[in-house]
């Protein structure tokens, strides 16, 4: 299978590879083993890597990056670099601000893509959560489409070659879509999506108006402990997943990744280890057949890794609505 078959076409012309190597880490790690795990994975194939600024490691992945174009690896160009606006940078003048910032981290010109991690902001400040008198997270409200604006303005700079959301409901969806004056729509919405929580009403609406999915958490969670309750189910284990995986001489990863590539949804995968990344991009050498993708649909059970309850009384919260 060609490179360009294994891409989406974005809605402002771009391609993005459907399998995309994720950076974020449990927070115990250190950001150094990103460091090495990006590098091990262009080698391995991956050509889309999925960075944000909260994840603290944008220096080191734009170090792996730059340290495989100087070894003649990859050319720029065959990298797709996405990274995140953090919910402090929300107010207008501030978003090129926070784009800036991540490109001094990653030492780069520009991103490939960049997305509004949230749709919740928090005061600015130099912290990442800024904290109130009494150690509560310091919540306000930012007007979204103007957030959109300042977006828009860094796609026109040449900052970013795309821009997209993330964690978006349908409702902020269409708000953005039906902005007045609206000069580019988002180019996808990147949202937790496995087979416990697929997604498929907030999938038909993305496909509806020419948006695409992005799969976060693909794989289930790495389970961080200040994120995921230790008590959740580990999706891998999942005895009808393990099921496929033996049927078909796969494994439970490679089953769920393939169950995103054949609905249309860009997925990312983490792993520090290179014989899971190497079976993670085998995932285009095999396909699902029909009954077996409707047995996956029906692991559905609108399970969140991240819930993300401390913005649960935001107004901009995103999980309260149904999809």
């Amino acid at each position: 299978m060609s490179f360009k078959q294994q891409c989406v076409q974005l809605n402002d012309g771009h391609l993005m590879p459907l399998l995309g190597y994720g950076t974020y880490q449990n927070p115990e790690v250190p950001a150094s083993k990103i460091f090495e795990s990006t590098k091990i994975a262009i080698d391995t194939g991956f050509r889309h890597i999925d960075s944000a600024y909260v994840y603290k490691n944008e220096k080191e992945t734009g170090q792996a990056i730059r340290s495989k174009i100087a070894d003649g690896v990859v050319k720029r160009e065959d990298i797709f670099l996405t990274t995140k606006l953090w919910c402090t940078f929300h107010r207008p003048e501030l978003v090129r601000v926070g784009l800036e910032r991540s490109l001094k981290n990653f030492q780069l010109d520009f991103v490939d893509l960049y997305l509004i991690h949230y749709p919740i902001s928090i005061k600015p400040s130099e912290e990442l959560y800024t904290k109130d008198e009494n150690g509560k997270v310091s919540f306000e409200m930012v007007d979204l489409c103007a957030v959109w604006e300042s977006m828009e303005k860094c796609k026109d700079a040449g900052l970013a070659k795309s821009i997209g959301v993330s964690n978006f409901n349908r409702r902020q969806l269409e708000m953005i879509l039906n902005k007045p004056g609206l000069k580019y729509k988002p180019v996808c919405n990147q949202v937790e999506c496995h087979p416990y929580l697929n997604q498929s009403k907030l999938l038909d609406f993305c496909k509806s108006r020419d948006i695409i999915l992005v799969a976060y958490a693909a794989l289930g969670s790495q389970r961080p402990i200040a994120w995921v309750d230790q008590n959740v189910p580990f999706l891998l284990n999942d005895p009808v997943l393990c099921g496929m995986a033996k049927k078909h001489n796969r494994s439970p990863a490679q089953i769920a990744l393939r169950y995103h590539v054949q609905r249309g949804v860009v997925a990312l995968a983490h792993s520090y280890e290179q014989s899971e990344m190497k079976e993670n991009i085998q995932v285009f050498e095999f396909q699902l057949p029909s009954e077996d993708m409707e047995v996956l649909d029906g692991l559905n059970r609108n399970f969140r890794y991240f819930p993300v309850d401390i913005a649960a009384e935001h107004p901009n919260f995103p999980f309260s609505d149904e999809y």
